[in-house]
């Protein structure tokens, strides 16, 4: 098989994604020798996501993306959209908290056949759980990481194939809605998405690193306690405090997240399909 450009493509707020797709990029690229081309495009910030990729034949793309309420997160949909394959090979990657993948990984396989890849592999991978410190504590652990080593070889060896057509994964047509919290009376929570974080203005240091690190670009940069933009739940600027100054407080937040957190503890393990 001839070498090919690799290009490795996340949304990573907390790193989780990235880890797992940086990490199977790399190795198919190690695999085809010194000469092999690879190249990340971290999207989660708002500027990055302004430029629009394309990719050729001579192209492998492995993509992606957390799982926010069992698909793909909507805000990254007019993105996602923008990307032209023409004819190019990938893999869709999702990423979930140890809940489920429900149907993101079928609509990031569809979103990238419309725009014209052919997508020869898919894997569900599991991460810690954005809300949560202990739902999916320390994954990707070594033993994902095995199993996406052994994700990349498989890539590797199907590449070298001809005339490959996009492969069937886990999923349901139409997709599923979105997942909806529900509180403690079993009705949905209809203000989630109105829920931002708050800061502890005494333990604030003042250091930016939640700025920097929201994928939405919603905090006020000159005062951070202020969060003017939308809220995704990510956690990046609570998991990525140096003090621990962010925190949330609503009573529905964190019973959803103690819901979670007790429903969800068994193992999940990675799904792959190729």
């Amino acid at each position: 098989m001839k070498n090919i450009n690799i290009n490795a493509m996340y949304f990573s707020p907390t790193e989780t994604t990235k880890k797992t797709v940086s990490f199977i990029g790399k190795k198919i690229s190690e695999k085809q020798g010194d000469s092999a081309s690879f190249k990340t495009i971290d999207f989660t910030l708002p500027e990055v996501r302004k430029e629009k990729p394309e990719f050729t034949k001579d192209d492998f793309l492995i993509i992606g993306v957390p799982v926010y309420a069992g698909r793909v997160p909507n805000v990254l949909l007019d993105y996602l959209n923008s990307i032209e394959g023409n004819g190019a090979y990938a893999a869709a990657v999702v990423l979930y908290g140890n809940r489920n993948f429900d149907d993101a990984l079928i609509e990031l396989r569809d979103i990238l056949i419309s725009n014209g890849f052919t997508i020869i592999a898919g894997g569900a991978f599991i991460g810690q759980h954005s809300f949560s410190r202990t739902l999916g504590d320390n994954r990707p652990d070594d033993s994902d990481m095995e199993m996406a080593a052994e994700f990349a070889e498989k890539i590797y060896c199907k590449l070298s194939q001809t005339n490959l057509k996009s492969i069937e994964v886990k999923g349901n047509k139409p997709y599923r809605p979105y997942y909806v919290v529900l509180d403690k009376t079993n009705k949905p929570v209809y203000d989630f998405k109105k829920i931002k974080p708050k800061t502890n203005e005494e333990e604030c240091i003042d250091c930016k690193i939640c700025v920097e690190a929201c994928p939405m670009g919603s905090i006020d940069n000159d005062n951070v306690a202020v969060v003017p933009g939308i809220c995704i739940k990510c956690c990046a600027c609570i998991k990525k405090c140096p003090v621990n100054a962010k925190y949330f407080d609503d009573k529905d937040f964190i019973d959803h997240k103690k819901d979670l957190e007790k429903k969800y503890k068994k193992r999940r393990e990675p799904e792959i399909f190729i």
